[in-house]
């Protein structure tokens, strides 16, 4: 029996490198007999600001609900974005901001430090465009996006294992390079 895959584009263009991963990515879990659900970030409205943080209540945008309804279907999400500036893009974190809520991914327990992941089940895969090369990017700033994504957002929630695929660098990639990280896609796609 095929999984249930979210693919979240989180680069604000469609004519990117991260959403011809993303793309290459869902087709082949679909033609691996998965059931995909696609989103792309950049087209949905909503404020990506959290305005009260958690001390107060702000409605969700129908796009926000629909992607919660979303992301409590799927048993597999994939996000595919940029690093910029050693982070994930401003749109994707406002998104995971609005979200990543309490009551929705977790829920702190009373009287106590621990919380509840609510979202626990699920895997992640992420696949990670960036100029830096990845060995530099790991070895040299320490994968702070990687960790963000990972740790403090993905497992705090419950979603594990959590996967990343990097590709770069992009600055100055060759159509081949591309190409070749564009089969690496389809083939974790296959294999979701």
């Amino acid at each position: 029996m095929g999984k249930r895959i979210l693919v979240m584009l989180g680069h604000p263009n469609r004519d990117s490198l991260s959403a011809a991963l993303a793309q290459a990515y869902a087709e082949a879990a679909s033609t691996a007999g998965h059931e995909v659900r696609f989103i792309a970030l950049g087209e949905l409205v909503f404020d990506p600001i959290l305005h009260l943080g958690y001390r107060g209540n702000q409605a969700l945008e129908p796009d926000l609900e629909t992607a919660q309804d979303a992301i409590r279907w799927a048993n597999h999400l994939v996000f595919a974005y940029p690093i910029w500036w050693g982070a994930m893009p401003a749109l994707l974190k406002g998104f995971l901001d609005r979200t990543f809520l309490p009551g929705f991914a977790f829920r702190y327990r009373t009287n106590s430090i621990l919380w509840d992941r609510l979202l626990a089940g699920r895997s992640a895969q992420l696949l990670v465009c960036m100029d830096t090369p990845p060995w530099y990017y790991r070895w040299v700033y320490r994968m702070p996006a990687h960790n963000q994504m990972r740790r403090t957002i993905l497992e705090f929630s419950g979603i594990k294992p959590v996967k990343i695929a990097e590709f770069g660098p992009v600055r100055g990639s060759s159509d081949k390079q591309r190409g070749i990280w564009l089969e690496k896609a389809r083939q974790l796609g296959q294999r979701a």
